[in-house]
């Protein structure tokens, strides 16, 4: 993303539209996290003292620059959904039948808002863990940069949580709601503890 690209991102966030917004926010920050690791691979990859490893940090770069592609692509996926739960809420609701024809509309709307924000934490979720790889055996010079990752990670995966959660109890399918929430919570476990492991060990190698 050029400067004014960035600009015009951040102009659009802080302003008084409803997008972007959080969603989009926790797309970009996963998306940051995961050009970070890749940088971490990329200092690494090629460089005689981390030999043993280039088969391993090659990898690491193929899963992480796929994570970031996948991740910038969500902060258009996250307004596209979102503008579409504005749009169904315009909808004409003033008799039986309009209130009838925009029930499903907006049922629809909601479930697609809770399924960007729901990808997207689940690829940060694995932006965090390839942070753990990578403070592990990356290139000690930039070893910081796996930390900066891995809070990138975090964040976005709590951030996207949160945009998840802001739409479950509009939900009328509850089954759907309780299965949208075990998944959550399933990434959000132990995301703490490892976020504090991978700070740890880039801070022993720091040091």
């Amino acid at each position: 993303m050029e400067q004014t690209q960035l600009t015009t991102f951040l102009d659009e966030l802080a302003g008084s539209g409803a997008t972007p917004g959080g969603g989009s926010a926790a797309a970009l920050l996963g998306s940051m996290g995961a050009a970070l690791l890749s940088m971490v691979c990329n200092l690494t990859h090629g460089k005689q003292a981390y030999a043993d490893v280039e088969t391993e940090i090659a990898a690491l770069l193929e899963r992480s620059e796929a994570l970031r592609a996948a991740l910038l692509g969500m902060i258009d996926t996250d307004i596209a959904a979102f503008q579409g739960v504005m749009a169904a809420y315009r909808m004409p609701a003033g008799t039986d039948a309009e209130r009838t024809a925009r029930h499903p509309v907006l049922q629809t709307a909601l479930r697609q808002a809770t399924e960007a924000p729901l990808e997207c934490a689940a690829a940060a979720a694995r932006v965090l863990e390839l942070a753990q790889t990578a403070a592990a055996i990356g290139n000690r010079n930039v070893i910081s940069d796996a930390g900066v990752a891995a809070l990138a990670a975090q964040a976005a995966l709590r951030s996207a949580a949160l945009n998840v959660r802001i739409n479950l109890g509009s939900l009328e399918d509850r089954d759907y709601a309780r299965t949208v929430e075990q998944r959550l919570t399933v990434l959000l476990d132990g995301s703490g503890e490892r976020l504090e492991e991978i700070l740890e060990v880039v801070q022993g190698r720091i040091a």
